[in-house]
């Protein structure tokens, strides 16, 4: 197999500089623009996307994306890139992106799977300059030696790879579909349903998020001097676990049973749900199975007679609340155990949030199913990499 520059491959673009395209020129309605934070596993994030207007667009059409592009991350996580398919053409990228348009002689697909390995991602960080904020530019991106079989090899690895992609995107969409209909069904049996406003239904009253809980646990780092207490027994949840999960599925860190019994009465059972109040606070997710986490989550463990899920929406409707009361003034958001416990909520009759249970429960439960096999699709695709792009597996009596 040929080895060739990337530079000789492929055109790369820096994004617009800052003279060029200021944050005041966003728009509400527009094309989007994707920067470091938009870049996802093979696809673009849609959180928080910015919108330059056609004028802009105009004005800036160098930086307009189109099918078959890579978006790099030009600052901090270096490694990260996404593909560019057709449901994204036409959008931009930012400043802080980097633009890898490959010619005709390599498959845009593979290329992009190529820099998904581990060995081509460790070689992009350790061209990386700056200690505390690492980059990369054009020329430092384009050193990179890219491993080219055969056109018909590398359309063929990219379709085998792609496919379980495909399902795994398959399935993020049936979860946020579900999502949807889980927090339209909380919205019509406990927001709509209060007929006027002051007046609380029969059987339901004023609390706290105390009295929803059979406990509240801030979590606690166990000493990472002790490197017995970590394993791979309990799922360790921190901050960057909790993104765009909505259960608690996979984690970075895993205790062991030694240091989970450092930390007396703060395992979490399942469905409790975990709420971030430090730093980026106001993120969720449930526990999908017994877990612990770090001192910058505050947990709700559910009373038996109340709903976890009623518990898991409630918990999405209160970021700005946890934001108000842990800034204090300040930036940065701090929200202490005793703040969040006493936030104060409207408590449902126990005989409808039991119904509502039984209701939204098979949609969490397909929802669990899907993370857990999306998780395995992921082992297997990370798994099948190398060995495909080495040679080790053999493609050519594979027929696309």
């Amino acid at each position: 197999m040929k080895k060739r520059f990337l530079r000789d491959i492929a055109e790369i673009q820096t994004g617009p500089f800052g003279s060029q395209l200021h944050k005041d020129d966003y728009v509400d309605v527009g094309t989007p623009i994707v920067t470091v934070e938009h870049l996802g596993c093979r696809v673009f994030s849609k959180q928080n996307l910015p919108m330059v207007s056609d004028t802009d667009k105009s004005r800036l059409s160098k930086y307009v994306l189109k099918k078959g592009d890579i978006v790099f991350s030009r600052v901090g996580s270096v490694d990260r890139c996404s593909f560019v398919d057709q449901k994204h053409d036409g959008w931009m990228f930012s400043g802080r992106c980097l633009r890898v348009r490959p010619s005709e002689e390599v498959d845009s697909l593979f290329l992009y799977y190529f820099f998904c390995l581990n060995t081509t991602k460790e070689f992009v960080r350790s061209i990386a300059v700056g200690a505390t904020m690492p980059s990369i530019n054009t020329k430092l991106l384009g050193e990179v030696e890219v491993v080219c079989p055969q056109i018909e090899e590398q359309r063929k690895i990219a379709d085998i790879l792609s496919k379980i992609d495909d399902k795994i995107e398959e399935n993020q969409k049936i979860n946020e579909n579900l999502e949807q209909q889980t927090k339209a069904l909380y919205q019509s049996w406990f927001v709509d349903y209060m007929p006027f406003e002051g007046i609380i239904p029969e059987g339901w009253h004023k609390g706290t998020l105390s009295d929803l809980a059979d406990a509240i646990i801030c979590g606690k780092t166990p000493s990472t001097k002790h490197s017995e207490y970590y394993g791979n027994e309990v799922p360790f949840i921190t901050i960057p676990d909790m993104h765009n999960q909505i259960y608690a599925v996979s984690t970075e860190r895993s205790l062991s049973t030694v240091g989970v019994a450092s930390q007396s009465g703060k395992m979490l059972p399942r469905n409790s749900t975990c709420v971030s109040c430090i730093g980026t606070a106001g993120l969720v997710c449930m526990v999908a199975e017994a877990s612990q986490t770090n001192q910058q989550i505050n947990s709700i463990v559910p009373s038996p007679d109340v709903s976890p899920y009623y518990i898991y929406l409630l918990a999405k409707t209160l970021s700005d609340t946890i934001q108000n009361l842990g800034s204090g003034g300040s930036t940065i958001c701090n929200l202490n155990k005793r703040q969040f416990s006493a936030i104060e909520v409207l408590i449902p009759s126990v005989e409808s949030m039991q119904k509502f249970d039984k209701t939204v429960g098979p949609l969490f439960e397909a929802i669990h199913i899907n993370q857990v096999e999306n998780l395995r699709l992921a082992e297997l695709r990370d798994t099948l990499l190398p060995k495909l792009m080495s040679g080790e597996i053999d493609v050519s009596n594979i027929q696309l």
